[in-house]
């Protein structure tokens, strides 16, 4: 993994993780990269300090899990910001969950309240590996998470032409 700091079309800068150079080229290339703070998708490489030993300085890395360890279980949800939970939605916010709702649907299948099944048979290898996306309920979920199937709840919020 390579660690980019990342600045959009408006000033803005943020942090980005990425398999490698060529994963952020061609992610920034397609628009996937979004400001957290504006939405916007005009996305380049910031100048970052680099991080040198000094001599007689050994920095130390974690070694990288290998494939045939087990995931680690998913962290729970963070509590949702009070602004959002009961308030009105920020610009930006509303502007980066409409964006992933159009990925979600454009590159996953939609399986409706089946989901929790189905991401069961994927985790068994009952149907082929892919993205998918519906409904579950929150028993469901927990379920899924007991049994080690990684699921990530959406806020889903109605489309801007609807």
């Amino acid at each position: 993994m390579i660690h980019y700091q990342l600045r959009c079309e408006s000033g803005h800068e943020f942090d980005g993780w990425f398999a490698g150079s060529a994963a952020f080229e061609r992610q920034a290339e397609h628009k996937l990269i979004a400001c957290p703070i504006c939405a916007g998708t005009d996305v380049t490489r910031a100048l970052m300090a680099p991080n040198l030993a000094r001599k007689g300085r050994v920095i130390e890395h974690e070694p990288e899990p290998s494939r045939a360890q087990e995931a680690p279980a998913a962290p729970a949800p963070p509590a949702i910001p009070a602004a959002i939970a009961g308030g009105v939605m920020p610009d930006a916010v509303r502007a980066v969950l409409s964006k992933i709702r159009t990925e979600v649907e454009k590159h996953c299948d939609y399986v409706g309240p089946d989901f929790a099944a189905e991401a069961r048979k994927i985790h068994n290898g009952q149907a082929p590996p892919r993205g998918i996306y519906g409904e579950s309920t929150e028993e469901q979920a927990q379920a899924l998470a007991d049994d080690g199937i990684q699921v990530a709840r959406i806020p889903w919020i109605p489309r801007a032409d609807s």
